[in-house]
């Protein structure tokens, strides 16, 4: 099965019944008791993080995103779809891990339960049994940035830094690490300026995100690294490069909570 990366919720009810589908669903635990997709596995966006300050957003220890893979019923021949109820950014968190352990196979639904719902898709109270398999995890390293990936491409100029916390935490007037401000020469697009609320909280359209990523010389031409304060907001920017067409999108897990939290890292504030 070949799906894109953004799935629309018509797409995904026409193949609901396929079996080959695990469907993923990040929402709140009250927002899936009270409906969500049929067939849809709840999972903890806590499962899919490191937990632990100064850097929480980190990724697990193999041997716990292996339990999470074979709990969801994780193969190399099944497609991933994901959701949740904010607009997106666990669901895209999801999607980066699953790419970061090279499973390709994986989308996000455009505007989460919000617009499966609104828009008249079934929905269920039913909650379906894990199949489960025998998945180990071995991450890559294509689509992640550590520190020292991102410290050394600083001064290179086919590699940019898009900075997708608001524009306060940006410029060092909101701090929520040791130091504020960010980091040199990444800029800023705040992910919650990409979700359209009048389309049920989907990314908008291309067309916008590629003016407003133009104007920020954020172009396909170079390697873009997405991070915010710990890779869940940035995680909603990888998604939307990549549904973009992005070619060269990384993540930086560990995000302004390590980057800010250490001293011997260069920072910027204005």
């Amino acid at each position: 099965m070949t799906l894109p990366v953004l799935l629309e919720p018509d797409e995904l009810e026409a193949i609901l019944d396929d079996e080959s589908l695990i469907i993923v669903d990040l929402s709140t635990p009250n927002t899936f008791a009270a409906n969500h997709i049929p067939n849809a596995l709840p999972l903890p966006y806590a499962d899919l993080v490191h937990g632990e300050k100064p850097a929480p957003g980190l990724l697990p220890e193999v041997s716990r995103l292996s339990r999470v893979c074979s709990h969801i019923g994780l193969a190399a021949d099944r497609h991933v779809v994901a959701y949740d109820d904010e607009g997106g950014g666990r669901a895209s968190r999801l999607l980066w891990t699953l790419h970061v352990l090279g499973h390709a196979n994986a989308s996000v639904l455009n505007g989460g339960i919000q617009a499966w719902t609104m828009e008249g898709h079934p929905v269920t109270r039913n909650i379906r049994a894990s199949v489960g398999s025998n998945y180990t995890a071995r991450p890559g390293d294509t689509a992640i940035a550590d520190k020292d990936y991102v410290v050394a491409r600083l001064q290179n100029p086919q590699v940019a830094l898009l900075d997708a916390r608001t524009p306060e935490e940006f410029a060092g007037v909101n701090v929520r690490a040791l130091r504020g401000g960010h980091i040199p020469g990444a800029r800023n697009l705040n992910w919650l300026d990409t979700i359209d609320r009048s389309r049920n909280l989907r990314l908008k359209p291309a067309i916008e995100l590629q003016n407003m990523l133009e104007r920020l010389e954020l172009t396909p031409d170079k390697e873009i690294i997405t991070y915010c304060q710990t890779h869940h907001r940035s995680s909603h920017s990888y998604l939307m490069l990549k549904a973009l067409g992005y070619p060269q999108v990384r993540g930086y897990a560990g995000s302004w909570s390590e980057w800010g939290n250490r001293t011997d890292t260069p920072v910027e504030v204005g």
